[in-house]
């Protein structure tokens, strides 16, 4: 039997949390749950929700490095289209890309780095 029974929320730290989860809320689809001065929830019904928390005098990672402690993983029908819009949205595309063309690592408007891989 397990202690943690299922995962409710990836919290993601910013300086501006409405602008992040404007940013998600387009690039997923997903609804705002809740929100308040502090958090924004965004998820789609089922499995765990995106959170962006702001945090005062928050420092965005450096890419490559090795200041970040996690970064999210999203499969794309068309990974040419979908960097295409993300870029539109606001995020960036870095020079740094491993993975030999297995993913595409993206920088969201506050500079988490995240991936996007082909998939279902």
């Amino acid at each position: 039997m397990s202690v943690l029974n299922a995962l409710g929320a990836v919290i993601i730290d910013c300086a501006d949390h409405t602008a992040l989860a404007e940013f998600y809320r387009k690039a997923t689809g997903w609804e705002v749950s809740y929100g308040d001065d502090d958090v924004v929830y965004l998820g789609n019904g089922s499995g765990p929700q995106l959170a962006l928390q702001r945090i005062e005098g928050y420092q965005p990672p450096v890419w490559p490095g090795p200041a970040k402690h996690a970064h999210l993983d999203f499969t794309v029908a068309d990974v040419e289209v979908a960097v295409k819009e993300l870029l539109a949205l606001g995020a960036t595309r870095p020079d740094t890309q491993p993975g030999a063309g297995e993913w595409t690592v993206l920088m969201d408007p506050e500079g988490h780095p995240f991936c996007i891989a082909a998939g279902d």
